[in-house]
């Protein structure tokens, strides 16, 4: 069983800085619609933002049904496995939102990047409603 977070604690900072890939998932709210689950690798993304905000950059791809289900929904889960040392896993739920070069928080997003391998993405950020569970980490034996 995992434990629940209600913040995102520099232990679990730490982890999340030290990971070379995650994973971003959103999902419709149509039964019928499909979960879209993309890995994830840039340095310098994701950023922790605060203890209930993360932000990534998100570069060029097909990540147009990320988009639509942000915009339909916000709902996104972000996920992080160890690839060395214990096994751990961790999950953070929340709401989402893109942010574009022209949306007026462009330049305070874009600061949380300015150790990135590529300069001028736009990033995608999004936060946790405060009291809600931040993260989920699991531990396999």
């Amino acid at each position: 069983m995992g434990k629940v977070y209600d913040r995102i604690d520099e232990r679990l900072h730490r982890f999340i800085d030290e990971q070379p890939v995650f994973f971003v998932a959103t999902a419709p709210i149509s039964g019928s619609g499909r979960v879209n689950l993309s890995p994830k690798g840039r340095a310098g993304s994701p950023a922790v933002v605060d203890e209930h905000t993360l932000a990534y950059l998100d570069f060029s791809g097909s990540h147009a049904e990320t988009l639509a289900h942000l915009r339909e929904n916000g709902r996104i889960t972000l996920m992080w496995c160890a690839f060395t040392g214990p096994p751990t896993v961790v999950r953070v739920h929340g709401r989402g939102r893109p942010v574009f070069r022209d949306d007026p928080g462009f330049a305070e997003s874009a600061a949380a990047f300015s150790g990135a391998d590529a300069p001028g993405a736009a990033p995608w950020s999004w936060s946790t409603p405060s009291g809600s569970a931040t993260a989920a980490v699991s531990r396999s034996r």
